[in-house]
């Protein structure tokens, strides 16, 4: 007898025969990965022996082909206990041995048929049982199937679910839009994104980092259209198997996939005044092969306008230094393409490769009035062209293995190879006071930065089950990166020779090569039917060289970097059930886990971005990873249907990665240190239900205290920070759905200062078209103001900036979508994916410092 893989096995087990489940409580400890509250198979009944076989074959009804995995349980005559059972094989195939001679039923079923029961006699030899037909039991619209409906919002030992594909809200929109809905983050109106409060995510596309988001998740956020994501993992408390670095958690992309036979796909175009997307997808699968594309465009259009106050304090009092006034606009747009290819050579054997790449340009033109009274006095205006181009591609193949007989055991073994490269450039004209008349011009500046990041990724992993409830996993990896920034700068050598010329002072070439060994290995056990364990520990060394090209100065102004340090990172997490008839599902999660986080080229890059004279931006070559002990204990239930979710946490983190200013000679200087203290004490809680059938609301409160301190730098700074958000939506009669969203983030507590809080808000309007083969949706976003406001304020005892920056989020988008193809069932199986989470990324939209 064959077998499918565990999940594929216990799947269908579990929920495509219902005459083999108990609805009471369960007799024996939980399988790994199945649901708390979910029916568990009833144990075989011992039986007589014999030499009585059956066999016999499954096919589906309408296309005659094998129904792999097919769930065989052999009843007696009277009575639901099973005797004996099988799993069919890739031809449908199935074979019972060793059995009594006597009247029995065989139950035949899998997920998506509607089950059937036939009398059979067993004799003293083979008995060959009539083909079975199963008839499909999916609701066909058109010729696109629709499978089960999923909450928006699911809650999972280990991690909150958004299934983004179920919220009306997202369609036409991006990424950006998609997370902004997401329990426990926040994402602020220029695309900053956090988690419970820290920015020190790792955010991965289908299980795997992707160059997309190697530069600037607030850039890859407006890549990705949101038709184009199925779901979004949130994990706070990641086990051993995932790389220790995101020492905030981890945030997981999933992207819409293929599962099913035959051809499907489809297309998509949305229509707005802040921005537009098309986007389509082609599928296909047949037997062992199977095949995923997907291709999207996209333009967008952001005005903007600011100002900006300094100053400086000296002997009790605050002296005006600095005043500017600026406004501007972007255009920008790009695409993003996939390919992605699986393969069963045979059974227990599977391959993959998939290709995935994005191409991303914005640019524009921004004039800004300066003023300066301190040190000097100073009237001036520049008027700036700015461009920014980033291109990147991931190739990954992967070969998994599983073991006939043997459930849950796996081997597999995967490579990955990113690029990115990112060009961002600016030209620049200034004009002596008030004015852009060319007649008052008297200095020019042309500034570009070519940076590269490449990264080729070896892994390998093994899990090895010992009983239902006992398991032992380990891997090796190997993550080589090469960061390469190249910046140049031409300027007007004096004020009688405007045209610019080249710099060597203010030019040079960075390269950094980083390479992380680690290995883990965890042992997951239960102490008893309610109690479980899972402890394990990876540990990782680091090697890092950094040096500059050409020395523009003495070796103390550009040292070279040189770094290697090894790591232990432990965690351990406890899962309790109480096991309470009245509330199944009810489960207490304990969790503790040290991780790391290295900083990325956004951080490290040290190209000076001069186009604001008076406010200089760049990275820090010199920064050292941070290291994070977080503890957490939740605590889940269901009842009738509504959800609660209840969170306390502490997350602290040393040597923590901070962005910092300091003004010298009348210039506000921005990089980033190494601190010294970040710690987060907080609590959340989420909640779904469904008042009426077709009214479900869902919403989510996190509250959490922050504290930082550098002693180093005798700064600190502390506050309480909250976020909220609320999702409701109604399902009307004739295909017409309607939903809302809405979110409050309060101040940002900074190092230096604060940021102001923010609301975002959406609604849509959706309606079913041509049998539900296609879609029309209305969104409007922030529709009550045309601008929103992210005012900053920082402080210190050299000076004090406040700064308002006006960001038009007033949004409209029509979108309308179209499925096309026919299709069937095909069971789900286990893919590995490569995780490289062990970065930290720029998070605001810029790269290596860009103000």
């Amino acid at each position: 007898m064959k077998y499918t893989t565990p999940l594929a096995l216990l799947t269908a087990t579990l929920l495509a025969a219902p005459a083999l489940a108990q609805t009471g409580p369960p007799t024996g400890p939980r399988p790994a990965g199945v649901p708390a509250g979910a029916a568990l198979a009833k144990p075989i009944l011992p039986a007589a022996k014999g030499t009585g076989r059956l066999e016999g074959t499954v096919l589906d009804a309408d296309t005659k082909k094998p129904v792999e995995f097919a769930t065989v349980a052999l009843l007696p005559a009277s009575g639901t206990t099973p005797i004996d059972g099988a799993v069919c094989d890739e031809k449908g195939r199935f074979s019972l041995k060793g059995l009594a001679e006597g009247q029995f039923r065989l139950q035949i079923s899998f997920i998506g048929y509607a089950p059937q029961t036939v009398p059979v006699t067993v004799g003293g030899g083979l008995t060959t049982v009539a083909t079975v037909r199963l008839e499909s039991t999916a609701q066909k619209l058109g010729e696109v199937t629709v499978t089960g409906e999923r909450d928006i919002i699911e809650t999972k030992p280990d991690r909150i679910v958004y299934n983004a594909e179920k919220d009306i809200t997202n369609s036409g929109g991006t990424a950006a839009d998609v997370l902004r809905k997401v329990p426990l983050l926040s994402v602020d109106p220029e695309g900053g994104l956090q988690l419970r409060g820290s920015s020190n995510i790792r955010v991965l596309i289908d299980n795997k980092p992707s160059s997309v988001v190697a530069t600037s998740v607030a850039d890859a956020l407006k890549q990705i259209p949101a038709d184009q994501i199925k779901s979004v993992e949130v994990i706070t408390t990641p086990s051993a198997k995932y790389d220790a670095e995101g020492t905030g958690g981890i945030i997981n992309i999933i992207l819409k996939k293929n599962n099913l036979q035959g051809a499907n796909g489809s297309v998509g175009l949305a229509g707005g005044n802040r921005s537009s997307n098309a986007n389509g997808s082609l599928n296909y699968r047949k037997g062992k092969i199977g095949i995923t594309s997907s291709m999207s465009g996209f333009v967008f259009y952001s005005p903007n306008r600011n100002d900006l106050t300094r100053t400086l304090k000296a002997g009790g009092q605050e002296l005006p230094a600095v005043r500017q006034q600026g406004d501007g606009n972007t255009v920008g747009g790009g695409g993003f393409g996939r390919l992605g290819l699986d393969y069963d050579p045979a059974p227990f054997h599977n391959l993959l490769l998939n290709v995935q790449g994005s191409v991303f340009r914005n640019g524009g033109n921004y004039q800004q009035y300066n003023n300066t009274l301190l040190p000097f006095a100073s009237e001036f205006t520049r008027d700036t062209d700015r461009k920014f181009r980033t291109q990147s591609y991931d190739v990954n193949g992967g070969y998994t293995r599983t073991f006939d007989g043997q459930k849950g055991r796996e081997w597999s073994i995967l490579g990955q190879h990113t690029r990115n490269r990112n060009q961002q450039d600016y030209t620049l004209d200034q004009f002596a006071g008030n004015t852009t008349a060319n007649e008052a011009k008297n200095y020019r500046e042309d500034g570009n930065n070519l940076s590269r990041n490449l990264e080729t990724t070896l892994q390998t992993d093994y899990v090895q089950p010992f009983s239902a409830t006992t398991s032992f996993e380990a891997g090796a990896k190997a993550i080589l990166r090469r960061v390469s920034s190249v910046y140049d700068v031409l300027n007007s050598p004096s004020l009688t020779a405007l045209d610019p010329v080249f710099n060597p002072a203010r030019s040079n070439q960075f390269d950094y090569d980083q390479d992380v060994l680690a290995g883990y290995a965890s042992y997951g056990f239960s102490a008893s039917e309610k109690l479980s364990f899972k402890l394990g520990t990876r540990i990782e060394n680091t090697r890092v060289r950094g040096s500059f090209q050409e020395q523009q100065g003495s070796v103390d102004e550009l040292p070279s970097v040189r770094q290697n340090y090894t790591d232990l990172l432990p965690n351990l997490s406890l899962n309790f059930q109480p096991k309470n008839e009245k509330k199944p599902g009810e489960s207490v999660r304990l969790a503790y886990s040290r991780r790391i986080q290295r900083p990325q080229i956004f951080y490290l890059n040290p190209f000076r971005n001069t186009s604001d004279t008076l406010n200089v931006s760049f990275g820090n070559p010199d920064l050292r990873p941070e290291l994070t002990d977080s503890y957490e204990l939740n605590y889940t239930t269901f009842v009738k249907g509504s959800v609660l979710n209840l969170s306390a946490y502490v997350r602290r983190t040393g040597n923590a990665i901070e962005s910092f200013r300091e003004v010298k000679d009348g210039v506000n200087l921005q990089t980033f240190r190494n601190i010294g203290r970040n710690a987060t004490y907080g609590g959340s809680v989420f909640g779904s239900v469904k008042p009426l059938k077709d009214w479900s609301v869902s919403g989510n409160l996190n509250v959490y205290y922050v504290s930082l301190k550098s002693p180093g730098l005798g700064f600190s700074n502390s506050g309480v920070q909250y976020n909220l958000n609320l999702n409701s939506s109604y399902k009307f009669e004739k295909g017409l759905s309607l939903q809302f969203f809405g979110g409050l983030n309060s101040p940002r507590v900074q190092l230096q200062g604060k940021q102001a809080a923010w609301t975002y808000y959406s609604m849509g309007l959706r309606k079913n078209l041509l049998n539900d083969k296609a879609d029309l949706t209305l969104n409007a976003d922030n529709f009550f103001s045309a601008t929103r406001n992210l005012r900053s304020t920082l402080e210190t005892d050299q000076f004090r900036q406040e700064s308002n920056n006006y960001l038009y989020l007033r949004g409209v988008r029509l979108a309308f979508n179209y499925r096309f193809g026919k299709v069937t069932n095909q069971p789900p199986k286990r893919r590995r994916g490569i995780q490289n989470d062990d970065t930290k990324s720029g998070g605001d939209g810029q790269q290596g410092g860009q103000q």
